[in-house]
């Protein structure tokens, strides 16, 4: 899954930190919508793994109440979201870039709003990732992370190597279907399902395109 809604700026245009923005209304809502939905299918969990901020505790806390299990989070940071830098450093002119490059080009060199490149992030990403495919205590397993980083881990199951589908969208609090056997190999059965809007009915731009959008207003 990814985490649910969040607003990464304050009223007053300022940037919430990455590692303290919590669930907005909308993403609680999300996030229970989607436990609900677990429940009613009989999905039982042997493991949840987050990357550990707030917005992916909060989202994985909600998932197992609505869905009525009771499990201990296990935090891992290398599959935290990939790291932008400081929007300030952003010269006025390359501020459309920094937002949206990283996702619709998906070059390996691209950093995302001047910070972490997506070859860094995969450098951290995969190898967490097949640490957790190695593991033999687990049948089902919930994972709650991030947008970039759940684009990068549907590009290893789809083409099983290195890769990164920037364009591959990720409501809040979506969910992303993966079978695994015990060699490693993946099927993905599902992709990017919103239970609070199966149709995606209400979008018409991307998460960085949004957030550009709110960033330009607020500025």
């Amino acid at each position: 899954m990814r985490h649910g809604s969040v607003d990464y700026f304050r009223a007053d245009g300022s940037p919430v930190h990455p590692h303290t923005v919590q669930l907005n209304a909308a993403g609680r809502e999300q996030a229970d919508a989607a436990g609900a939905l677990f429940k009613q299918c009989g999905v039982r969990f042997d493991r949840v793994i987050v990357s550990g901020l707030n917005r992916t505790v909060e989202t994985a806390e909600r998932v197992l109440a609505a869905s009525g299990q009771s499990l201990t989070l296990e935090s891992m940071a290398a599959l935290e979201e990939i790291r932008g830098g400081r929007l300030v450093d952003i010269p006025p002119d390359q501020v459309e870039a920094a937002f949206l490059g990283a996702f619709t080009q998906g070059v390996e060199t691209q950093r995302f709003l001047g910070g972490e490149s997506i070859g860094e992030m995969l450098d951290r990403v995969l190898p967490a990732f097949e640490s957790v495919l190695a593991r033999d205590d687990w049948s089902s397993l919930l994972l709650v992370l991030h947008g970039g980083v759940n684009r990068a881990l549907l590009a290893r199951a789809m083409t099983g190597g290195r890769a990164f589908f920037g364009r591959m969208e990720q409501l809040p609090a979506c969910i992303n279907i993966v079978d695994v056997d015990r060699s490693g190999d993946m099927v993905v059965r599902s992709v990017n399902l919103a239970p609070t809007q199966w149709l995606h009915q209400h979008e018409s731009l991307t998460t960085m395109e949004k957030l550009l959008a709110q960033y330009l207003r607020l500025t």
